[in-house]
Parts: C-alpha cells; structure tokens; sequence
C-alpha cells in the first residue's frame, strides 16, 4: 500500500546533513560557472575575432550564437542519455568539452574551425545547464531545494563576473589578447571535471532507472540519515506506483501534461526573448554605443557582472521565502521599466557631425567623404546614416554604424547605465533562477529527462535567434527600436507569469506533480 506523502514540516524535524549536501551541490554547479564564463567570455573577444577573421554583422552574429546551436544538441541528447547512464556522467561529458572547447577556440586560425570550437562548448553548456538542476534537484531536500538549484544560477553568474573581470586584465596582452581570454576557461573546466568524480550518483535515477534501492539509500542516509532515507524511499516509491510506462515525446502533447507544457514553453520563451543574453554577450558593445570608451565599456561590463552576482545571491535567500511566483512578478516589472528606462535614453540621445568626432574617424575615406556634413545634428541614429548613404559605399556605411557612429552620439550614459544594471538585477531574481528550479521541479519524474531536453532545446532556440539578430539590429533597427522590442516582450512575460504560473514553494516534487497533472 502506498504511504502517506510527507510534508516540509516532517523535515524541519529531521537532522540534515546540510554540509554534505551543500558540498554536493556546489560541485555540480560548478557546471554554471563554465556556462556563465563561457557565455560572457566572448564579449571581450568580439572586436577582436571579427578583425582577425574579417567578419560581417551576420558572421559576427553566428560566431557569437553558433555556441547555442551546440547548447540545442545539448539539449535535446542530455536528458534521454542521462535517463540511460546517469546524471553524473553525463555531467562528466560536459566537462571534457568545455575544456576541449576553450583550448581549440584560443588556437583557431580559420572562421569555421573557430565555429566548431564554439559549437563544441555549446554541447557541454547544453547538458551542463539542464542536468545540474535536475542532479541538484534529485538529492536535496524539499526545504532546501529552491536554494540549492539556485545555487547553479549562482555559479553561472559567477562565471560572468569572473569573465568580465578576466577579459578586462587581459585586453591589453600584447598580440592576439582574445585567444588568452577563451582559452583560460580550460583551466576551471578540467578542475570541473576533476571534482565531478567526488559526488554520487543521483538517489532518484537509481531507483527509477536501475532499480538500485540499496545504493539510494545509502546515499539518502549520508545526506539526511535513516529517517530520512526512508521517508524519500516511500516518497519516490509512491510516486512510482503510479507509473506505468515510461514517459515519451508524444506525452508532451498529451491533454494530461497541456498545463506543464503551457507553464515551462512559456517561461522558457521569455527568459531569452527579453534579451538577457544579447546584454550578456555583448556588454561592452552596448555601452560603446551610448559614447563609452573601450576601457570604460569593459569596467562597465565588470558592474553588470557584480550585479548579476548580488541579485542572484538575493534570488537564492527569498526563492524559498517569498516563493517562485511572487519573484517571476517583481523581476519582469522591473524589467519591463529599466528597458523602457533604456529605450528613452537612446530616443533623446543626438549625433553630431562635430570636428574633433570626424577627426576620429579611422577610415580616411570615410572622413573625407562625411565632412560635407560637419556640423549637422540628428535625432537618430537612423536619420544620420540616410544621409549617408548617397556619401559612402554599402560597406563604408556598414563599417560606419558598426564602429563609427558611437563617435557622434550625444545621450544620458548615465541612464543607460542605471537601466542595464536594474534589467540584470530584474532578471537574476527572477526569470534567470527561478526558471530553472521550475522546470526541475513541475515534470513528472518519468518523463522529467526528455521533457526537460525538449524545453531547454527550445529555450536554447530562442537564445540563438536574440544573439543572432542583436548586432544586425543595433546596425540597422538602431538601439532605441531594438530595446523598445524588449521591453515590450517583459510587458508579455509579466502577464505570462500572472496568468499561468503556479507556486511550488515547499512542496514534494510528487506533490507538485499531483497538483499540476491533469486527470
């Protein structure tokens, strides 16, 4: 006869092994800060890798973006292949190609074997960012589970700051200074790798997958004793008794999981489309736009990383307090009003055809052919680059929007800098963790490893398509239209959240299955 699902406050009254379980998680997540490292790594590289290897807007675009293409095979084969042989192994993966990744990329000497590098780490950020939360999610406990999955989140951001910090130390090496700046990931990933051996396997995948009860519950005793061994024993054995099959991609369609599916497709989309990664990516190139200098642009970078780091930490301690929801509500209203925050400083931002500015200009060309417009000012960019076009040829003006017009812009850097940095605070309390820990929360546990594989996939495809277009739209929308779209679309992800998110706070994962499958 099944048993009695249990409640958090059974747990209160068990002794946890808070630091075996902490230790375990903090190895697993350090998957996240590969991810976050490897995400942001790259936006001190931009200038250099499109002058080395000559790129265009979309070349540029994709060398930046290929990377999620891997994260999309990631993705789908990370879930169904750690359902066969495990999350740790597959974790295990991850970090052999992100070291394998980082050293190729740093030696690349061709445009496509610099694109197959990245795509290689794209794999392994693929699988790490979806099997950490399920592993972490697995062995912790209901009371501590929010703040332990978050704990991956936590890494990640991590891994951006340290990548903006590491990017700004080593722009000024003599040479080639972005091959130093990819290729220093290396070292943390086959530390990565190292530490993984250190932890167990996933109690739940041993009894679910290999029906090993004996080896679970030793596991489960380590980490909350004999008591509590056995309550998830009962927990994990109940939640079993009500499955017949394992789960496949047709029950994703299924009338049963519709409210599941409406919930994680939805948060997935709007983690990514509201931008994060192409502020991520492309920090330094954002606020060189708005007349920040090359040294400038990269401390600034440093800002938004450290913000990232503190808001996360801020997620973490209320995840469980406050909740999911109530976090998903404050976060995408922020959001919504610090892009439009940036959407107005780039509207009543000017360009000025001044002297000094046209003397800046690198291309003698270029110089000589706009100095018939000294002294004329402009309301947009876009306006400025009309005029333009009878004066230069296609790629002169190409090459004017991309590297020049930052020269001639008037606006509140101020603003745009208070905008990015409340938008990355909005987002690392909210739609950043708290995703995650949702989807590793609300998928019944037979179906959890290809359902997980078949959001993040399609979370990752959401990401690629944001990369992707970013620096075609600063070229060519300019950046008022582009951070206008933004926040428009965290207008959406708010009533998104209001109208169909549910509160997992302090729930069973089988108790959160009972509430959210349709009979």
């Amino acid at each position: 006869m099944p048993c009695k699902p249990w409640s958090t406050n059974q747990l209160t009254l068990l002794t946890m092994n808070k630091g075996y379980t902490i230790f375990i998680s903090l190895v697993v997540a350090l998957g996240g800060f590969l991810l976050g490292f490897d995400s942001a790594v790259i936006s001190g590289a931009v200038n250099g890798i499109t002058t080395y290897f000559e790129m265009s807007d979309w070349e540029l675009g994709f060398a930046v973006g290929c990377v999620i293409f891997g994260a999309m095979a990631g993705n789908i084969s990370a879930g169904p292949l750690s359902d066969r042989f495990g999350r740790k192994k597959i974790l295990i993966v991850t970090a052999i190609l992100f070291t394998v990744s980082a050293t190729w990329s740093a030696l690349a000497t061709g445009y496509v074997e610099f694109v197959v590098a990245r795509i290689i780490g794209g794999v392994g950020i693929g699988g790490a960012i979806l099997i950490a939360p399920v592993y972490i999610a697995e062995i912790a406990p209901p009371k501590l589970r929010g703040s332990l999955v978050s704990l991956n989140q936590l890494n990640i951001v991590i891994g951006i700051s340290v990548a903006y910090f590491s990017n700004y130390f080593l722009k000024d090496i003599q040479g080639e200074s972005w091959r130093w700046m990819l290729g220093v990931e290396a070292i943390p990933a086959f530390i990565y790798f190292l530490a993984l051996f250190s932890v167990p396997r996933s109690p739940r995948w041993l009894i679910q997958s290999q029906n090993l009860k004996k080896a679970a519950e030793k596991i489960l005793v380590k980490i909350g004793g004999k008591d509590y061994a056995d309550l998830t024993l009962s927990e994990i054995e109940r939640g079993m008794d009500k499955k017949e099959r394992k789960g496949t991609i047709s029950d994703l369609l299924s009338h049963r999981m519709r409210t599941i599916m409406i919930i994680a497709l939805g948060i997935a989309f709007f983690q990514q489309i509201t931008g994060i990664n192409a502020i991520f990516y492309y920090a330094p190139t954002i606020f060189e736009q708005a007349g920040g200098s090359t040294d400038s642009s990269f401390l600034q970078a440093i800002v938004v990383g450290l913000t990232n780091l503190v808001f996360t930490l801020v997620a973490i301690r209320l995840i469980d307090k406050l909740g999911r929801k109530p976090l998903l509500i404050i976060g995408t209203g922020a959001m919504a009003i610090a892009l439009s925050m940036a959407t107005f400083a780039f509207y009543k931002a000017t360009y000025t055809l001044t002297p000094e500015a046209i003397s800046q200009v690198n291309s003698e060309e270029i110089r000589t052919s706009i100095t018939s417009l000294q002294g004329n000012t402009y309301s947009s960019q876009k306006d400025l680059t009309n005029d333009l076009k009878p004066l230069l040829s296609e790629a002169q003006l190409q090459d004017f929007k991309r590297n020049e017009a930052k020269k001639f812009i008037s606006i509140n850097a101020t603003l745009v800098l208070i905008a990015i940095l409340l938008y990355v605070a909005a987002f690392a309390i909210s739609l950043g963790p708290v995703m995650w820990t949702l989807l590793s929360e609300i998928f019944p546990g037979n179906i959890k490893g290809i359902a997980i594989s078949v959001v993040g996939f399609f979370n990752s495809l959401v990401s690629y398509t944001v990369t992707q277009f970013f620096p075609w739209e600063l070229s060519n929308l300019g950046p008022t239209i582009t951070f206008a779209i933004y926040a428009v679309l965290a207008v959406l992800a708010l009533l998104f959240v209001m109208r169909y998110v549910i509160e997992t706070k302090g729930k069973s994962l089988e108790e959160i299955e009972e509430l959210l499958f349709v009979n």
